[in-house]
């Protein structure tokens, strides 16, 4: 069964590299992992889909909540939630068939990037399923290239994931910046700070 699970991350260099090999390790398998930054500089978001059980996903949960650069973790088990992918795919496109495939971009609200002699660039996104749909109508015209950016969710309603403690339920009370907050592992998580280059560093640094 696939699940969704979005944990929010330090901004900083190796954090990728920590959450996909600890899946590595313990032979969880990744569907698909898209990372984006947020409203906040010092954090980005992951948003991870993995095929597993429910005893499974429990131990992702707890083993993403164990790195020290992973703030907060959350699935999407029991919570209603939106989902979108975002794709560009590019089509052979003859004179003949170029309009046959305009229709078919706008049926599914898609958005035409780019004409070529020919080819078609077309831009799609929404749910999984409907992509899957798209590709499946257009691939007797001809899949050139295609690009896909993976899944991202977000819960539905007033609640929003955020660094201030608890999901905030959408009420309005201000947020405010918190502290270092505890890991289930008991380790405090860092914030991020990006450290000033020195004036030495600066002038060797060669130009570009």
């Amino acid at each position: 069964m696939r699940h969704v699970i979005t944990a929010l991350v330090m901004n900083e260099p190796g954090v990728l590299a920590h959450v996909a090999n600890m899946f590595s390790a313990r032979g969880f398998n990744i569907d698909s992992l898209v990372v984006g930054r947020t409203e906040d500089p010092q954090l980005s978001r992951m948003t991870i889909v993995v095929v597993a059980d429910d005893r499974t996903l429990d131990q992702v949960r707890k083993q993403l909540a164990k790195i020290v650069t992973v703030v907060k973790v959350r699935d999407y088990r029991e919570t209603p939630f939106v989902a979108r992918d975002l794709m560009l795919v590019k089509l052979s496109a003859s004179p003949r068939t170029r309009s046959e495939i305009i229709e078919l971009a706008g049926l599914f609200r898609g958005h035409i990037l780019d004409v070529g002699h020919n080819s078609l660039t077309v831009e799609l996104s929404g749910e999984e399923d409907k992509l899957d749909a798209f590709v499946d109508l257009v691939r007797p015209y001809g899949i050139r290239e295609l690009a896909r950016t993976g899944m991202i969710a977000m819960a539905r309603g007033g609640h929003a994931m955020s660094l201030a403690g608890e999901d905030s339920d959408g009420t309005g009370s201000p947020t405010v910046a918190a502290p270092p907050i505890a890991q289930s592992s008991g380790r405090p998580a860092r914030v991020a700070v990006k450290r000033v280059p020195t004036q030495e560093e600066l002038e060797a640094t060669p130009p570009g």
